[in-house]
């Protein structure tokens, strides 16, 4: 049951993603509620896939070993420094106009830094299949958008600002990791 549950989470979040750029004429008709109904289903997806994760059991090929665990949490804050590049609409801090696709190149840094700490079916899985929709997005907006013009610098202050949100963020992720029983720290 718990596989069941994850990769539907998998395809519902996918899929919610996925629609505006495989069907806009539907989204577009869905106007300004749409909105409301996309978020519904990611957060019914994202529940999905920690409880189907939580009831999945599988073999295991590796465990954590502390210095994984700490190549993991060094890689998750590149990933959320990443993610947070993509922050500000007009302008953007250094990292920003150099990668195209910061947050989806953050999914695919986080599924990295995952899969190293968690070596089993249902990480291969939950992580593997959020790879691939990263990657499924980047193509398909590539493809719809052409060529890429990279935003104008932000303002030096964001320069700061970001890595320090990043940080702010990072703990409180982890801190929700360790109350759902998760230790993100150490072995």
């Amino acid at each position: 049951m718990g596989f069941v549950l994850l990769i539907a989470g998998l395809l519902l979040w996918s899929g919610a993603h996925l629609f505006k750029r495989l069907a806009p004429e539907a989204r577009a008709r869905l106007g300004e509620p749409g909105k409301g109904l996309v978020t519904v289903l990611l957060v019914l997806s994202i529940v999905m896939m920690v409880y189907g994760y939580r009831w999945a059991d599988g073999p295991w090929f590796w465990g954590r070993s502390a210095p994984l665990v700490g190549i993991n949490n060094l890689l998750m804050v590149v990933a959320f420094y990443v993610y947070a590049a993509s922050a500000a609409k007009s302008a953007k801090i250094w990292l920003g106009t150099k990668v195209r696709h910061p947050q989806l190149t953050a999914v695919l840094i986080f599924v990295a830094a995952h899969l190293l700490v968690n070596g089993d079916l249902k990480s291969f899985v939950l992580f593997g299949g959020l790879a691939l929709w990263a990657i499924a997005e980047i193509i398909i907006i590539n493809r719809q958008e052409g060529p890429w013009t990279p935003p104008p610098r932000a303002k030096p202050i964001k320069e700061i600002t970001t890595p320090v949100i990043a940080m702010v963020a990072m703990t409180v992720v982890m801190l929700i990791h360790n109350w759902l029983g998760v230790q993100p720290w150490g072995a």
